[in-house]
């Protein structure tokens, strides 16, 4: 009764129920560190109205893997969320392809052409945004940021490497 025999008989990446207790925290909550990154690790772009097109405008991004989803828009030159209400556009795709959009391991194009990031809604808005994100460097993102995509990366390799169940899914 190994490790590998454990993993194989999980139903979800042990990721998703790591998640679970920042769905059930109340929105103010969950959103305000988010929020705060955001406008630190977006600041000059925010400065210079780059996310002008968000202006009043809904982002919602559903991270479905994680059974996790966001409310952005930018008001005052700011990155401000919410809970859930009706949104422009949304970015819908797992952890794993977020991450690769976040990490620069795969060009964010080809990620949306092969579907494993989907717009739905404003495709125009949507586009503008993707673009703008694109324009983000990972070492702009705060340090702690930083530490955490490199961290959940390692664990999502680790992962891959080690799950049974991972590898049949690929």
């Amino acid at each position: 009764m190994g490790l590998a025999n454990t993993l194989s008989r999980l139903s979800l990446p042990p990721s998703s129920w790591l998640f679970h207790p920042i769905r059930i925290l109340p929105w103010e909550i969950r959103n305000k560190p988010l929020e705060l990154a955001l406008n630190h690790a977006f600041q000059q772009p925010l400065e210079e109205d780059e996310f002008d097109a968000l202006e009043g405008r809904w982002l919602k991004v559903t991270v479905s893997d994680l059974q996790l989803d966001f409310y952005v828009t930018v008001s005052d030159r700011k990155m401000v969320m919410s809970g859930p209400r009706s949104c422009d556009v949304t970015f819908r795709g797992e952890s794993t392809s977020f991450l690769t959009l976040a990490t620069r391991q795969e060009d964010p194009d080809t990620l949306f052409f092969n579907r494993k990031l989907a717009i739905e809604g404003d495709t125009e808005l949507g586009l503008g945004v993707k673009n703008m994100l694109d324009s983000l460097e990972l070492d702009q993102l705060p340090k702690a940021l930083q530490w955490a995509v490199n961290r959940t990366e390692e664990f999502q390799q680790l992962w891959k490497t080690h799950s049974p169940l991972a590898k049949t899914s690929d």
